[in-house]
């Protein structure tokens, strides 16, 4: 088993959804911290590669969606839960001709941890957004900063 994590193995399909459990407790700094983690230990431009058995690009979706700063929790589920992105912006060209885009002001590997969310420039009181929100366009605007907030949006 590769990229263990104590009990938690990054290295395993079944348990790629965990460090995205935080957000929905007291706790989402440790979904950005632990997200983070993974992407600079585990997944690497390097001989090292990816940890694990890559099946029919699952891990990679995993690294996509974790870099561009959100991730299906649960599959059927039309939600996505938002973590510390890679990238200060995303856009995703869309196939109805609008686009959805996450900017992440300030995002650097010091300044990882999320101070405040809007979605179309209203705050969100939560840490995750659904399906619908990406498809119908619009932006996702993450203020980061080096400090977790304990309670968040």
């Amino acid at each position: 088993m590769t990229g263990l994590i104590g009990q938690f193995s990054m290295g395993n399909q079944c348990s790629f959804q965990i460090p995205y459990f935080f957000n929905y407790t007291n706790s989402p700094r440790k979904t950005q911290k632990w997200t983070r983690f993974i992407l600079d230990v585990y997944f690497k431009d390097n001989v090292l590669g990816v940890c694990g058995d890559e099946d029919g690009g699952s891990m990679s979706s995993v690294v996509v969606f974790t870099a561009m700063g959100f991730f299906p929790v649960k599959p059927g589920s039309p939600m996505y839960t938002i973590t510390s992105p890679l990238f200060s912006k995303v856009t995703i060209d869309l196939p109805n001709g609008k686009m959805f885009t996450l900017i992440a002001k300030g995002s650097s590997k010091t300044k990882k941890y999320i101070q405040s969310a809007s979605m179309n420039g209203r705050k969100l009181d939560k840490l995750w957004f659904s399906h619908r929100d990406l498809v119908n366009g619009g932006t996702l605007v993450l203020e980061m900063g080096e400090i977790p907030v304990k309670h968040q949006a």
